[in-house]
């Protein structure tokens, strides 16, 4: 009985010590990836891009896709974090075009992933800080929206010239009060052409030069960045 008794003991000390030795089982365990070398790219890092295709209000609509390019190498800490190269995917948000009377053409395309040359994925969030290499556009918000010049101008001298030409024709056939007449008219045409038309659409064309800002901060693996581009060779 002794015996018996002692070889109890003996095991539920053993099993106090496992338990104890055993980690609890909230405890979160260390992760695999522990020692892999990361890198972290800052909010508010500005990246300049090329546009690798047409974008138009004319015919955008939301949801439709953007790609892009990086066009030089961002570097932190005398290591290059982005080669030149690396495609930047993202999507167009809202696309508006001019309107008849007011309202200008607007676009809003933000930036949601970022594929590097040897095609390691990072998501992203980014924004468009400027356009140096577009014409007659303009930063309208903090959101990154790509807003048309106005044309006002353009149309108001539209219409001077078609009254002036209305005067022109008027005064040839009926003399001075036919120029008046005619210009009225011209005028009044000219208001017309300007209420039928759109203003003038967003047009970004290929290569067209972005600055992107990157919203809030990425993590990149180190050991996974690179600046050559895999080649799979298939034998078929």
């Amino acid at each position: 009985m002794r015996i018996y008794a002692a070889s109890i003991g003996v095991l539920l000390l053993a099993g106090i010590a496992a338990a104890q030795s055993s980690p609890a089982p909230n405890a979160a365990a260390p992760s695999a990836d522990a020692g892999r070398p990361v890198l972290t790219i800052p909010a508010g890092t500005r990246v300049p891009l090329s546009l690798k295709q047409a974008i138009s209000t004319k015919t955008a609509k939301d949801g439709d896709p953007v790609y892009a390019e990086t066009a030089f190498p961002f570097v932190l800490n005398e290591r290059v974090v982005i080669p030149a190269g690396t495609y930047i995917q993202g999507r167009i948000e809202r696309a508006q075009r001019g309107g008849h009377v007011k309202g200008r053409a607007e676009v809003l395309i933000h930036f949601t992933s970022m594929i590097y040359p040897n095609g390691y994925t990072v998501m992203l969030g980014g924004s468009v800080e400027n356009t140096p290499g577009a014409e007659r556009t303009s930063m309208k918000d903090s959101e990154g929206t790509i807003r048309q010049d106005s044309d006002a101008g353009k149309r108001a001298r539209e219409a001077v010239g078609a009254a002036a030409t209305g005067a022109v024709i008027g005064g040839v056939t009926n003399g001075g009060k036919g120029a008046g007449i005619g210009a009225g008219i011209g005028g009044v045409a000219g208001l017309a052409v300007g209420m039928l038309s759109r203003g003038a659409d967003v047009r970004l064309e290929p290569g067209t030069s972005i600055e992107m800002e990157i919203q809030r901060e990425v993590t990149v693996d180190a050991s996974r960045i690179s600046s050559r581009r895999e080649v799979i060779v298939r034998n078929d």
